[in-house]
C-alpha cells in the first residue's frame, strides 16, 4: 500500500482479540493501553467503523482503533482505516504484546519484521509494508520446563503478581513516556530505526 498525501491524522492501533473471554489476557494488553490513552485523551473507542471499535479525538488529529477481527486478521481492519482516512503508514503506530520482551519493558521501533506476531505479521501483509511504529510492551516469557507453549501463555490471564504490574505498564504505554509523547517516541523509534 503506497503511502497517500497525509491528512496530518495519526492511527493509533491496539491489537487484542474482542470477545469477553479474552478480555484480560497477555495478548490482549495493546487493547488495554489504547483504552488507557483514549480515558487521557477523553475520547470514547465505541464507535463501530472499519471492523474496529473506533475513537477519533480531533483536537489531537488521532484516532484510536482497537480491531475486532481476532489477532490475526488485524491487518485488514487496518488496511481499511489506512485507505479511508489516507494517512501514511509512518503515521500508524501499533502496540501490542511482545514475548521476547520482560513484563514492564517496551520498545519502540518503526519498521522490522513482524517476529512472528500474527497481528503483526497480518498488518504488513495488508499495508504491503512494515513501515509503520511498533510500541512493544513485554509480556516476558513462560518458564521453560514444564510450562504451556507460547501461544497458551499469551492467550492466558496475568498471575496475580504480573496484574498488580499491569495499571504502570498501561500507564507508561498511553502516559509520557509512550503514545501520548511524540517527540520522545520519535527520538527513541530514530535510534531504533536509524531514520524516521
Amino acid at each position: 500500500m503506497e503511502d497517500k498525501p497525509s491528512t496530518g491524522e495519526h492511527l493509533i492501533v491496539g491489537l487484542g482479540n474482542p470477545e469477553s473471554e479474552y478480555a484480560d489476557t497477555r495478548h490482549n494488553l495493546g487493547f488495554a493501553c489504547v483504552r488507557e490513552l483514549a480515558k487521557r485523551l477523553g475520547v470514547k473507542v465505541d464507535r463501530k467503523r472499519w471492523d474496529s471499535l473506533v475513537g477519533h479525538s480531533e483536537s489531537r488529529g488521532v484516532w484510536l482503533v482497537m480491531p475486532q477481527t481476532y489477532m490475526n486478521l488485524s491487518g485488514q481492519a487496518v488496511a481499511k482505516a489506512v485507505r479511508d482516512i489516507r494517512v501514511p503508514s509512518k503515521q500508524v503506530w501499533v502496540v501490542y504484546d511482545e514475548l521476547d520482551l520482560p513484563l514492564c519493558r517496551m520498545r519502540i521501533r518503526l519498521g522490522g519484521s513482524g517476529a512472528g506476531h500474527n497481528g503483526v505479521l497480518s498488518i504488513i501483509s495488508s499495508l504491503g509494508t512494515a513501515d509503520f511504529v511498533r510500541f512493544r510492551v513485554g509480556i516476558g516469557k513462560p518458564a521453560r520446563k514444564g510450562s504451556h507453549s507460547g501461544r497458551h501463555y499469551v492467550l492466558g490471564r496475568f498471575t496475580k503478581a504480573e496484574s498488580e504490574r499491569i495499571p504502570t505498564i498501561v500507564d507508561g504505554v498511553a502516559g509520557r513516556r509512550g503514545l501520548s509523547s511524540p517527540g520522545r517516541w520519535r527520538a527513541r523509534a530514530q535510534r531504533s530505526a536509524g531514520r524516521l
